[in-house]
């Protein structure tokens, strides 16, 4: 049954967007308080400089400021530009005030002028829509390139966002491998993992290639009844070494999920 309901993944893909944009500045900003790092690999004192700088404009939420720490070449891995970094930065902050960060630092190196950093950033959140409560749970790894104290590149390593609203959530368990082989055929599977008694699910899945005009301009998904048990499908080779989204919605009589997750696509 198309149509049980048109949901605008608006909310979703501007959350996980801003959410990779964000973290750009901001994953970094313990870096200089993970000790085991530190001691075999101190932080330079001008990225400490820059990172604190990022961190105060970004908590003023002062999106003008923390741009000026991003050079006017900045690219990504996934498309993005400086002008729709900026545009959908600006967006995140309107929609979700209460943000809060976890960042652990993996490892980071010197390449000639260019410092790169790994990080794992959690992020979480809450928002309000239609008066509704909005909770947001976000992982990513990712790399960070800087160069004469300025951001110029990111390369998003993996990421899964999860989207809840309602007084019960469905609580799922999201089965898809991390990365696959160009061709390779696999399982995308978003099981309801409590009890339904005589509650009916709607929900819908796609996937689609991770770009950079996904972030300002995304999908739609349509809703329809689902069996007991959740989404499972199963997904034809994808024919090109280009990393995509795959996300699902998973909607109860009292409740919403709403997931995205990175696959990445390897030669």
């Amino acid at each position: 049954m198309r149509n049980l309901v048109s949901l605008q993944k608006n909310l979703f893909k501007k959350s996980v967007s801003g959410l990779i944009l964000f973290s750009l500045g901001l994953s970094l900003t313990l870096l200089q308080k993970t000790p085991s790092s530190a001691q075999s690999n101190p932080v330079p004192q001008e990225l400490q400089t820059v990172i604190t700088q990022i961190q105060t404009a970004a908590n003023q939420q002062d999106v003008k400021k923390v741009m000026e720490f991003y050079s006017p070449q900045f690219t990504s891995s996934d498309g993005l530009t400086y002008a729709n970094l900026q545009q959908t930065l600006t967006d995140f902050w309107q929609e979700y005030d209460n943000i809060q960060y976890n960042t652990r630092v993996e490892s980071w190196t010197q390449q000639g002028d260019k410092t790169i950093a790994e990080t794992v950033t959690t992020i979480q959140g809450t928002s309000k829509s239609s008066g509704r409560t909005i909770n947001l749970t976000s992982t990513i790894t990712s790399k960070q390139h800087f160069q004469n104290q300025k951001l110029v590149y990111q390369e998003i390593v993996s990421e899964k966002t999860e989207i809840t609203s309602g007084n019960n959530p469905p609580k799922i368990d999201v089965r898809l491998p991390q990365a696959v082989k160009v061709g390779q055929e696999f399982d995308f599977d978003v099981i309801v993992e409590q009890p339904l008694g005589e509650d009916r699910l709607a929900g819908a899945a796609l996937n689609e290639k991770i770009a950079g005009d996904r972030f300002l301009n995304p999908s739609t998904l349509d809703l329809e009844l689902l069996p007991a048990g959740g989404i499972f499908k199963r997904i034809a080779g994808i024919q090109s070494p280009e990393d995509q989204w795959f996300s699902a919605v998973i909607v109860r009589g009292d409740g919403m999920t709403i997931v995205t997750q990175r696959v990445n696509v390897e030669q």
